[in-house]
């Protein structure tokens, strides 16, 4: 499995337009509309680094509206939210 956040500017105008776009692409689990350097978040998870080349240099090139982005591959995953997740009672 690869994970990645993808870090992403909109022409003007079009950050909701865009998320909207994002969150039907394959590949994205998540888009988050944010402040500050970037307009979206979006998370990536893919089966294997060749599908997530795949969705970076290729899916998303197709989403009209992207002006940037900037892809932060991961290498560990560090939650404690999965283990709590994991071990949860349901309450």
């Amino acid at each position: 499995m690869q994970n990645a956040v993808i870090l992403i500017n909109t022409d003007k105008g079009q950050v909701k337009a865009v998320a909207e776009r994002l969150a039907d692409v394959e590949g994205i689990s998540e888009v988050y509309s944010t402040c500050g350097r970037y307009d979206l978040v979006a998370i990536a998870r893919t089966r294997d680094f060749e599908t997530l080349a795949e969705l970076v240099t290729e899916r998303l090139n197709a989403v009209e509206g992207i002006s940037d982005t900037e892809t932060l591959n991961a290498m560990q995953v560090h939650s404690r939210h999965d283990l709590e997740t994991m071990f949860s009672l349901g309450w």
